[in-house]
């Protein structure tokens, strides 16, 4: 039997991140369907911004506006995830996934329905706004997909 996780994503995986997903059930087989979301909306940014700060990061704040947005922020978020997909491949896990831009809840039910998937991970950097109104994907998500989500913090390279 493969356990398979919808994995919602909103930068690349890092070494230490497929690791971490891909030993989280033991020896058991693992199959991943990948949604990469790009971040590229206003209010984004300024919640981002606000994170950023409440951290201390005052360079990252500054850079906020820097990143692609709208229909710049797709090229990046589909070379992130074909980077990702392949780092789990190599883990030894099957792995799909897409770039989703719009309605990511409608379409995060949809596809964890399509899979069948056993549960939900939601990996993201700490968004402590978000996370304070219950605004974060995690938190949406619980009230919408049936399954099991869990909530892990990303790792920086």
């Amino acid at each position: 039997m493969v356990f398979t996780s919808v994995l919602m994503i909103e930068k690349p995986l890092t070494s230490e991140d497929v690791e971490f997903v891909t030993t989280l059930h033991g020896e058991e087989q693992t199959s991943f369907v990948v949604l990469m979301q790009p971040r590229g909306d206003q209010a984004d940014v300024l919640l981002r911004a606000i994170d950023d700060l409440a951290m201390g990061e005052l360079k990252e704040a500054a850079r906020e506006g820097e990143e692609p947005e709208g229909k710049n922020a797709r090229q990046p978020a589909e070379l992130a995830l074909e980077v990702s997909l392949e780092a789990l491949r190599q883990a030894g896990s099957e792995a799909v996934g897409q770039v989703i831009e719009d309605h990511p809840l409608d379409k995060l039910k949809s596809v964890v329905d399509d899979a069948e998937a056993d549960e939900v991970i939601v990996l993201t950097a700490p968004h402590y706004v978000e996370e304070f109104f219950h605004r974060d994907w995690a938190s949406r998500a619980r009230h919408k997909v049936g399954v099991p989500v869990l909530k892990l913090f990303a790792h920086s390279e």
